[in-house]
């Protein structure tokens, strides 16, 4: 005779997979804060610009930009990971992807344009440093995964 408190009912296993998988509400925040993450730094970047010019050397734009990203993409990564419940690291993987991808498409599609250069001469001056978001959110979820046994 088996102990009915050691049943599982069938639907334990569908519960299972559907943890697997985000949410559609996971998902909009992904790219709703996604989104987020390129706007606030070119936001503030337009501030920087008077009459189409740069009003600050382009070094210390570079390194203010650097700044407000960082801190705008931690907040925003911290906001992220307070709606997850688990698979923290899969979840720094997928939204540092998911982010880094927004982050280069709204740049090709807008900054490119208006800068007036190629997709290289964009890249190495702009675009490699959005690596450091998935570094960022990997490292996140990897403290998350370590932290929250």
């Amino acid at each position: 005779m088996t102990n009915i408190i050691e049943h599982k009912p069938a639907y334990d296993h569908v519960c299972e997979k559907e943890k697997m998988f985000p949410s559609r509400k996971i998902i909009a925040k992904n790219l709703l804060l996604g989104l987020l993450s390129w706007l606030i730094p070119f936001a503030v970047s337009l501030l920087f610009y008077k009459g189409g010019q740069l009003t600050v050397s382009y070094a210390m734009f570079k390194s203010l930009m650097m700044i407000v990203g960082t801190i705008s993409g931690s907040y925003l990564l911290f906001r992220y990971f307070s709606l997850i419940d688990g698979r923290y690291l899969i979840n720094g993987i997928i939204v540092g992807i998911c982010w880094l991808l927004i982050n280069l498409i709204f740049d090709t599609v807008i900054l490119l344009p208006m800068m007036k250069t190629t997709f290289s001469d964009y890249f190495t001056s702009i675009g490699i440093s959005y690596l450091s978001i998935p570094a960022i959110s990997i490292a996140m979820g990897y403290l998350l995964k370590v932290k929250v046994k």
